[in-house]
């Protein structure tokens, strides 16, 4: 069926370590920098409110030794995992520290939802196993996970633009309203303050962006340069929205690498690594006899 083949779509093995490995550091990253509440959430326990899912699930309540617990967890382990080593135990240990960690974030009455597709990348990347740089080998179970990460990547800009429907009952409030104007007054940059003095310019900025969120869903249809353009329209925007309002969405950034294919990547650096090692002109006629 066409519909499992496209969920099942392989992918190289080769493209699974590389988006793995650019994960798990940028998880890293994350934790300390991005998320980095979670320690501090653990000296006002008292105003925790998990959502559904730390409703649901056994996670361990907000305390300062349990947040440096999991941070401690999500560090090492990302690193080994990065690395390749123990994918399954390293990845399955990371996967469930970091969903508690992100569950205490967004249990304080903020919800990032930039953080959707990493949070299912990081669950479901364990089920691949063992996966190197240099294996050309297809995988359908790492398709379905690259699938998952696509869809959800996909569905985290659709969502944005249905849920701005839904809460105002409307297809077109959200898009005519002020939201722009509140934004820019609130955290713009002077690059950016001259919009107030000409609100078209805002209006018009809200309707792209709620037309682009409703064609996300487009990008699965296109091919080639096509594909390529509409996914570097969104980095385009997410440059403007940091450089405009300090907001960023790198957590959804990173997944949408997902669509590329990064095992070309491996040549590349390994022919850069050699050659600033000075040790190219004997790699070269190795790979001409092979």
């Amino acid at each position: 069926m066409s519909v499992v083949r496209w969920w099942f779509s392989p992918v190289p093995l080769a493209r699974v370590a590389v988006f793995r490995a650019i994960v798990y550091v940028f998880l890293v990253w994350s934790v300390l920098f991005l998320t980095n509440d979670v320690v501090g959430h653990g000296y006002a326990a008292e105003l925790y409110q998990p959502t559904l899912l730390g409703r649901v699930l056994p996670f361990p309540e907000p305390s300062v030794p349990v947040a440096y617990g999991l941070l401690a967890i999500i560090v090492v382990g990302s690193f080994v995992a990065a690395s390749g080593r123990l994918p399954r135990a390293a990845g399955w240990t990371v996967a469930v520290a970091h969903t508690s960690w992100m569950v205490n974030t967004q249990g304080f009455a903020y919800v990032s939802h930039d953080h959707m597709a990493l949070m299912i990348a990081v669950i479901l990347l364990p089920t691949i196993g063992r996966a190197r740089f240099d294996d050309t080998t297809t995988s359908e179970s790492a398709g379905w996970v690259f699938r998952c990460i696509q869809v959800a990547t996909v569905a985290t800009y659709a969502g944005s633009a249905l849920a701005k429907v839904i809460y105002n009952s409307s297809l077109t409030a959200w898009a005519n309203s002020s939201i722009f104007s509140w934004a820019v007054m609130r955290r713009g940059s002077f690059l950016v303050d001259w919009t107030l003095q000409v609100p078209v310019v805002l209006r018009v900025g809200q309707w792209g962006v709620f037309l682009l969120e409703v064609l996300t869903p487009v990008v699965f249809w296109l091919r080639g340069r096509w594909q390529v353009g509409m996914i570097c329209l969104f980095f385009a925007f997410h440059l403007m929205t940091y450089v405009a309002l300090g907001i960023h969405f790198l957590p959804t950034i990173v997944c949408w690498l997902t669509f590329f294919p990064l095992e070309r990547l491996v040549p590349h650096a390994r022919t850069a690594w050699l050659r600033a090692s000075g040790r190219v002109a004997s790699w070269r006629p190795a790979l001409q006899q092979s």
